[in-house]
């Protein structure tokens, strides 16, 4: 077992790489730096937990994992709206989603405009994907890997939100 003070100093030559790491998984430094000081709070609490054939950043790192991602459980069941009343009347209101607008028209217009604009290498299987195929139809379909229509797919993505990441819909 460790000496407090070689765990403590372990721990904190290991905090740059915790802040990293908490920020790939939240992508915002504010909550980064929270993830990373809730972590550090955790392992410490949790020293005796640690056996010293067990890989310590492997286990710092497994701990900030899930304090992640039970925070992000906990968020999304904050947010499920459960209706109560007798006639489930929160349910029954009736939700603008904004498509009937011209704006909302415009709106697709744009995303439409953007997969077009991409290479038939990846607006077919990004449109396929799109429209419900699954990855291994649309490998079988295009005779491709299945990793390539993944990564094409991946891309597509992330070049959609680029092209699409000024745009702004505000409801009135």
């Amino acid at each position: 077992m460790k000496t407090k003070i070689s765990f403590e100093k372990q721990l904190l030559s290991l905090q740059d790489n915790m802040f990293n790491f908490a920020l790939t998984l939240t992508a915002d430094r504010e909550e980064a730096k929270d993830l990373l000081q809730e972590t550090t709070l955790r392992v410490l609490d949790n020293r005796e937990k640690y056996y010293e054939n067990v890989n310590f950043k492997g286990w710092v790192f497994t701990i900030m994992h899930n304090i992640f991602v039970n925070n992000y459980r906990k968020i999304v069941r904050s947010q499920t709206i459960i209706d109560k009343t007798e006639n489930l009347y929160h349910l029954n209101l009736p939700q603008d989603s904004g498509f009937d607008t011209p704006d909302g028209a415009y709106t697709i217009k744009e995303i439409n405009k953007a997969i077009n604009s991409f290479t038939d290498e990846y607006k077919v299987p990004f449109s396929m994907h799109v429209s419900g195929f699954k990855y291994e139809e649309i490998a079988k379909h295009l005779q491709l890997p299945i990793g390539t229509v993944k990564s094409r797919i991946f891309f597509a993505r992330k070049r959609l939100q680029e092209l699409l990441k000024d745009f702004r819909y505000y409801s009135e």
